[in-house]
């Protein structure tokens, strides 16, 4: 049965798959549609958190807009999600930054990863 469902979700995953880990900043480009007509939208912020893996891959991006913390959760291999561009690597010691929710100004900031990056 495993085999069967690998083989369906294989081609579906993207090739070009963003490489970033928790604790990046990033950018996603997100394909948004209004009543007939498509755009993209960009949203900024720091990556919470990366869960499952294969085709159910998902990541969550936090952001601080007007004084108020948005978190959005995008599938990675979504046809909805245009691109990731990595804008800074960041510090992180967990897998999840939950802790980040309850700080604010320069406590909500990670700091630089000095480490270089082989994806």
């Amino acid at each position: 049965m495993n085999d069967i469902i690998k083989s369906i979700e294989t081609p579906q995953l993207k090739e070009d798959a963003p490489q970033f880990i928790v604790g990046d900043t990033v950018r996603v480009y997100a394909k948004v549609k209004e009543g007939n007509r498509e755009r993209t939208q960009v949203f900024e912020g720091v990556v919470l958190k990366k869960q499952n893996g294969g085709i159910r891959e998902t990541f969550t991006v936090r952001k601080t807009s007007g004084g108020v913390g948005v978190e959005k959760t995008w599938p990675l291999h979504s046809p909805i999600v245009e691109s990731v561009e990595v804008i800074r690597h960041g510090k992180a010691r967990r897998a999840k930054l939950n802790y980040l929710r309850q700080r604010t100004g320069k406590a909500a900031k990670l700091k630089d990863s000095k480490k270089q990056r082989n994806f």
